[in-house]
């Protein structure tokens, strides 16, 4: 009977083996290709190698779960010997991971139970869930539970968000030309594109008035001027001075003139 149970033994352990060693094989191809072929890898490849290991996984929990496996949890591992010298055929079987089985690597390989400071944190967390009451508790599930539940939606159905995404970036298309606008922002501030005018009517050669407030600015068109019939006042336009009186202007042309521009005339000095 005992005989039985070790052959038993001895092929569920070599099946596990066997199947481990397949999932290493795979895992270490997806990782090659993970780090020299990404830029020829696809995404249904991606999908590919991770359907074999999710296959692979459920082989070794089928195996294990199977009556005819005995159950490993019953079964005890105790070190025989344990040497700080380097063990080659250790090293061989392990594939150079663990060249050395000493007191320092024992615990780590052959433990049952998280680190302490893992068992540590996982005490604190049961100590702060004792303290939240049961009400509080199942608001926290609700929220969780609706928060995972937009999230799945939003993954299940991509191709909606987009769509509406699109609808509402043509919805809110700009109503404006930014070459126009820019166009105008340069003309306002820097006079891009503007022609030179010059102010309308003729203006006499060498006359007296042509000056910096006559070929430039804003000014008046026309002027009437009283008191005499014969003078003519136009900005653009030459004014004749009074006879007697070179260089001087009569008191009504200086009057109109102020009261219309805000400013003397080059003639008023």
């Amino acid at each position: 009977m005992q005989q039985r149970e070790e052959k038993q033994l001895d092929a569920a352990v070599e099946s596990l083996a066997s199947r481990v060693a397949h999932v290493k094989n795979a895992l270490h191809s997806f990782i090659y290709k993970l780090e020299n072929e990404y830029e020829r890898l696809t995404w249904p490849s991606v999908l590919d190698n991770f359907a074999l290991l999710s296959g692979q996984l459920n082989s070794i929990n089928k195996l294990l779960k199977n009556e005819k496996t005995p159950s490993f949890r019953n079964q005890v591992i105790i070190p025989l010997l344990l040497s700080p010298d380097r063990d080659e055929d250790l090293a061989k079987l392990t594939e150079q991971r663990v060249p050395v089985f000493s007191h320092e690597i024992v615990p780590d390989y052959l433990r049952t139970k998280p680190d302490p400071e893992v068992e540590e944190q996982e005490k604190q967390l049961s100590v702060e869930a004792a303290r939240i009451g049961p009400e509080v508790a199942q608001k926290q599930i609700q929220t969780l539970n609706k928060l995972c539940s937009n999230l799945l939606e939003k993954l299940n159905n991509p191709r909606d968000d987009r769509d509406s995404e699109s609808a509402a970036i043509r919805q809110n298309k700009p109503s404006f030309n930014p070459a126009d606008t820019n166009a105008l922002v340069g003309a306002v501030a820097f006079g891009k594109g503007l022609s030179k005018c010059r102010p309308p009517g003729p203006v006499a050669p060498g006359h007296p008035g042509q000056g910096p407030m006559m070929s430039g600015g804003p000014t008046l068109q026309q002027v009437t001027i009283g008191g005499g019939s014969s003078q003519q006042a136009g900005m653009g336009g030459p004014l004749a001075p009074q006879q007697g009186q070179p260089g001087k202007m009569p008191s009504s042309i200086k009057t109109n003139i102020k009261s219309a521009s805000g400013s003397m005339h080059p003639y008023n000095r």
